[in-house]
C-alpha cells in the first residue's frame, strides 16, 4: 500500500563508479503476446479512514502509468483491475504474464494473496512475491519474527490484538505503534512517536477502535532511515540503499516518516549511503530477501543506531509501490544509483518471456 505520490526533489549525489547492467534479453520480449497490469479495485466504504483510502487509491493511476511504460516496448498490454471478473476477464483473455500490483482486495492487505494463488490454480505466470512472500510481508509480527531467526537486527516490540492489552515498558522508549497488516504509512501520523507507557497505551487503544486490527508496539530507533531496495534479474539480487534526508524533525523532535509526509513534496531527499555503513547493511537485505520468500523486487525500511550504529530492519513490503514516478521510494532510490525504471521492466519482463515456448 503506498500513499498517493507527489515528486520529490532529488539531492545530486556522486554517482556509482559503474554501471550497473541488469540480466536482460530484449529479443525474448517479442515472446509476449499480451502483459496484464494487474491492479487494485478500490471502493471508499471498504476503508476505515480517509488516509487508508487515499493510500489504495493511487495504484488506478499508477497501473495507467505502466500500462504506458510496456507499450513504449512495443508490446501488447492491458490493465486489470482486482474485482469479481479479474479471473474470468484473464482466463478469456489468456496473457503470457501478469504483472501484479494488487495491494488490497476489497480494501483487506490480507486478501492481496489470493491473486497469486488464484494465478498458481490458473498456470497463469505473474511477477512480484508468491502466496508464501505476501503471507509473510503483511504480517509484521511475523516478519519480526523470522528477522530474528536469521540474525537480522529488528527493534524491541510487542503484539497487541485486544483493547486493554498493556504495553510492556521493557520494550524501552521512546515507542511507535503501526497497524500490524497494513504496509506504508498507514495508521503512522505525525504524532506516532510516543515517549511515555500513558501516551502510548492511548495510541494503541485508538489504533485498534479505528481499525479494528491488531498492532505493533515498537521501540523507537533514533537515528538515519535507510530505504534498501532489492531487484532480482535471476542471476543476482541487486541492492539499492538510499537514506533519507528530512527537512524537519516530523513531530519537532524526532525524524520519521508519517502519513502527512507523503503530501509534502519536501519533505525528505535521498542520499547514497555511505560506507562502511552500505557494505555492513547490503548482506543483510539480501538475507531478509531470501529469508521472506521476497520474489522479484522489494522494499525494506530500515533505521539505524546512532550510537551503536546497528541497522534494525522496521519494515518489508514485497509488493512495493512499482512504477516510474520518480515519487516512489523503490523508483526513486533506482535513480539515486543510475537505474531507470525502464531498465528494471525490461529486465523482469524478459526473464519471464524468456520462458514462453
Amino acid at each position: 500500500m503506498c500513499y498517493s505520490i507527489v515528486y520529490k526533489s532529488l539531492c545530486f549525489n556522486p554517482m556509482p563508479k559503474s554501471k550497473i547492467d541488469f540480466v536482460t534479453d530484449k529479443e525474448a520480449l517479442k515472446k509476449l503476446k499480451l502483459v496484464a497490469v494487474a491492479y487494485s479495485h478500490v471502493e471508499r466504504e471498504w476503508f476505515p479512514t480517509e488516509d487508508a483510502y487515499h493510500a489504495e487509491i493511487e495504484v488506478e493511476e499508477r497501473a495507467k502509468e505502466v500500462v504506458e511504460e510496456i507499450r513504449k516496448l512495443g508490446i501488447n498490454v492491458k490493465a486489470y483491475p482486482g474485482d469479481p471478473y479479474f479471473l474470468t476477464n484473464l482466463l478469456v483473455d489468456k496473457p503470457d504474464l501478469v504483472l501484479n500490483l494488487v495491494d488490497t482486495l476489497k480494501g483487506k492487505d490480507a486478501l492481496q494473496t489470493s491473486v497469486p494463488a488464484a494465478l498458481e490454480l490458473s498456470n497463469i505466470p505473474y511477477t512480484g512475491s508468491g502466496l508464501e512472500g505476501l503471507v509473510l510481508g503483511n504480517n509484521r509480527n511475523l516478519v519480526k519474527h523470522l528477522l530474528i531467526s536469521y540474525d537480522i537486527p529488528t527493534p524491541p516490540f510487542q503484539y497487541i490484538r485486544r483493547a486493554n492489552t498493556s504495553v510492556d515498558e521493557q520494550l524501552g522508549f521512546p515507542l511507535i505503534v503501526k497497524l500490524n497488516e497494513s504496509g506504508g504509512s498507514v495508521g503512522i501520523d505525525n504524532k506516532a512517536v510516543q515517549e511515555t507507557v500513558k501516551e502510548a497505551q492511548k495510541k494503541v487503544d485508538d489504533m485498534l477502535a479505528t481499525y479494528k486490527a491488531p498492532v505493533i508496539v515498537e521501540r523507537f530507533i533514533d537515528g538515519p532511515e535507510i530505504t534498501a531496495v532489492v531487484y532480482d534479474d535471476g542471476v543476482k539480487n541487486h541492492v539499492f540503499l538510499g537514506q533519507k534526508v528530512f527537512r524537519k524533525k516530523t513531530d519537532g523532535k524526532y525524524y520519521f516518516t508519517s502519513i502527512e509526509s507523503y503530501e509534502d513534496e519536501k519533505a525528505y531527499r535521498y542520499k547514497l549511503v555511505e560506507e562502511p555503513l552500505a557494505s555492513k547493511v547490503s548482506p543483510l537485505v539480501v538475507r531478509a530477501f531470501n529469508g521472506l520468500a521476497n520474489k522479484d523486487y522489494a522494499k525494506f525500511d530500515i533505521r539505524v543506531d546512532e550510537k551503536t550504529v546497528t541497522p534494525y530492519f522496521t519494515d518489508c513490503n514485497p509488493n512495493t509501490a512499482f512504477g516510474p514516478n520518480k515519487g516512489l521510494p523503490f523508483t526513486e532510490v533506482l535513480d539515486l544509483h543510475g537505474v531507470s525504471f525502464q531498465d528494471v521492466l525490461i529486465s523482469l519482463l524478459s526473464k519471464y518471456a524468456k520462458n514462453l515456448a
